[in-house]
């Protein structure tokens, strides 16, 4: 189904035109969420972003839909709960994009230890319980330090005490979104990137009615008008409460900034995801992720004021994360000459909520009792002995009693991960807070103050739907089939002639649309693309509202972030192809150029490089 920058002007004219019953501010995961089940609901749905979709901090995730393991060294076991369960029902909507990697987490004895053999034992249990996965080919199981140090030879060695390895699942964070967003707009959602908010329109009741929008591409300014509007714009979400002059202006969000960084697989060669605390004593973890010939690791966690737009890596990051992964990797020698490729993001945390931390830092570290652990840790070990029922322990994990510290003080690695549903005095409703593996349940709860409110408000009746099984484009398989499906897939692909390298990767990439993809190797290959490189573009420009080669390079396809090395070849000739399909002139590829030249080197610090600040190693 076409969606590209011709049917934008055609949804323009729609949203202009129409009285919707809904109006989402914000095309991230959050805001396309909200979209693929109103539209499913028969809502009348309109969507603007005022950027590409997902360019903000749903493209700059640790590309995780994590278990959330590190909640349960508080004892946070809802937390962990909810995101492993929902975890599952994520790749039963998406199955082309999660995908199961077990995460190894290697156990030092040192000050500040979040686990030690013991209790990463104990929680990892309790993480297969809850994920119920005991039993099958994902549950947990630890490792020596001799079996750490044969899959990761360049690891620290001393103080390894031995490690964990439990299931979590690698995800695309940006193609997650877009897959939303391209069903929310195949079940009928009016949907419009680069597309501004400027102002609220109300009703004779002073109620919210609609927004004053611009579009970003030609200057041009409207009305949309809704019955309902809710807010998902993620870290803008108080920004954008400014608008409404009828809205509390008090801030909600503490809004923190996360780092990453990449280098070639050579340089830090890693088998699996690896997750453990810094060695630094900051009460933080850290991630290191292969992917694609790379490894990536981060996060950072601090404070963030600065623009929201463009959030960048500073010096301080890239001294802070190499400093930790030579603490980890001794003979790893990481300096900033070897990073390739970058990503900086904004965490819409919660500013007033002291409970679950981002990456390791507890607001209410280790505040069990004595007695209700002791009284966990028999259950466990009942369960184990089969004395105890799977009840048993639910039971005593509920009655854990923790001591929850108060908010004021806390650091940026202690604001919690919760979401926010709220309606202010005038209507306007805000969906905020939440991480990118509780998007469908964040949705589901708004969804369900929507459709109460278009009843009671307005007597427009719609429809329950399980969102649960409402696939996303491109996932329309069995997921618990996947590895058949994808291998038939690629062999569409390599029966239309593509290598089967490169037909495993669309597969992989497109899902159930890969059928769709071939279609375009009408007329052969571009000039300077493959095949493979050729029906992607295409089918991307045409069918995925993909406006400018850093759309496409960046949150598309990763080639930014992990084939940086390809970037010198494919540049002019991706810029050619679109120039083509979207009709730019001389002057338009040469500004298009130069925009895909800044994002390049942006990701690549070349900023930081330049002024040959002297890296900090261990």
């Amino acid at each position: 189904m076409a969606f590209s920058k011709n049917t934008r002007k055609q949804t323009i004219e729609n949203l202009k035109h129409t009285d919707l019953d809904l109006l989402i501010v914000g095309g991230g995961i959050t805001g396309a969420g909200v979209a693929i089940q109103a539209a499913a609901s028969g809502v009348k749905t309109g969507l603007i972003e005022m950027q590409d979709f997902a360019e903000g901090t749903s493209s700059r995730s640790t590309k995780l839909v994590h278990g959330g393991i590190r909640y349960l060294k508080t004892f946070d076991v809802g937390v962990v709960a909810d995101t492993v369960k929902e975890r599952a029902v994520v790749q039963g909507i998406a199955p082309h994009i999660p995908r199961p990697f077990p995460m190894l987490m290697p156990i030092y004895d040192e000050p500040g230890s979040t686990f030690d053999m013991f209790s990463v034992k104990i929680a990892m249990n309790l993480y297969d319980q809850l994920a119920d996965v005991e039993g099958s080919q994902y549950a947990n199981y630890t490792v020596t330090k001799d079996e750490v140090l044969q899959r990761e030879p360049h690891i620290e060695a001393t103080g390894l005490q031995g490690g964990g390895v439990y299931l979590d699942y690698v995800n695309n964070d940006a193609r997650l979104v877009i897959e939303n967003i391209k069903e929310a707009d195949e079940l009928g959602a009016e949907v419009a990137s680069h597309v501004q908010a400027t102002g609220v329109i109300y009703n004779e009741a002073g109620q919210v009615a609609g927004l004053h929008a611009k579009d970003l591409l030609t200057g041009e300014e409207f009305d949309i008008h809704a019955k309902l509007v809710i807010n998902t714009t993620g870290p803008w979400s108080d920004k954008f409460k400014s608008l409404d002059g009828k809205e509390s202006q008090a801030p909600t969000l503490r809004p923190t900034k996360g780092v990453h960084l990449v280098v070639d697989g050579f340089r830090l060669p890693v088998p699996q995801p690896t997750y453990m605390d810094t060695g630094l004593n900051d009460g933080r973890m850290f991630f290191v992720v292969p992917r694609e010939g790379k490894t990536y690791f981060g996060t950072t966690d601090t404070d963030y004021t600065g623009d929201y737009k463009h959030p960048r890596v500073e010096q301080s990051d890239v001294d802070y994360l190499l400093k930790v992964i030579n603490t980890r990797y001794p003979d790893a020698h990481i300096t900033i000459d070897d990073i390739e490729a970058s990503w900086a993001g904004l965490r819409p945390l919660i500013a007033n909520n002291s409970s679950s931390d981002y990456n390791g830092g507890g607001a209410n570290k280790g505040k069990v009792s004595d007695a209700s652990f002791n009284a966990l840790i028999k259950t466990v070990d009942d369960y184990e002995d089969k004395t105890a029922t799977r009840e048993d322990v639910e039971r005593a994990i509920s009655k854990l009693e923790t001591a929850h510290a108060e908010s004021a003080g806390l650091t940026p690695s202690q604001v919690s991960r919760g979401s926010s549903l709220t309606q202010a005095t005038d209507g306007m409703i805000t969906l905020s807070g939440g991480k990118i593996t509780d998007y469908r349940k964040m949705a589901a709860g708004a969804l369900a103050l929507i459709r109460r409110l278009l009843a009671e408000k307005f007597h427009v009746e719609t429809k329950e739907i399980d969102s649960k099984k409402l696939q996303v484009s491109g996932g329309h398989f069995d997921p618990t089939n996947v590895e058949a499906t994808m291998k038939f897939y690629a062999r569409i692909a390599a029966d239309a002639g593509l290598p089967d390298a490169d037909a495993k990767d669309l597969a992989n990439r497109f899902g159930s649309n890969t059928g769709r993809v071939v279609t375009y190797l009408e007329g052969g290959a571009a000039p300077g693309l493959s095949l493979k490189e050729t029906i992607s573009l295409r089918y991307s420009v045409n069918e995925e509202m993909t406006l400018t080669p850093v759309d496409y390079l960046l949150r598309r396809t990763n080639a930014i972030l992990f084939h940086a090395e390809t970037l010198a070849a494919l540049k002019q000739p991706v810029i050619d192809e679109m120039a083509r399909l979207l009709g730019w002139d001389e002057d338009e590829k040469a500004i298009q150029l130069a925009r895909l030249n800044a994002a390049i080197d942006e990701s690549a610090l070349a900023y930081l490089k330049k002024a040959a600040t002297p890296a900090i190693t261990h």
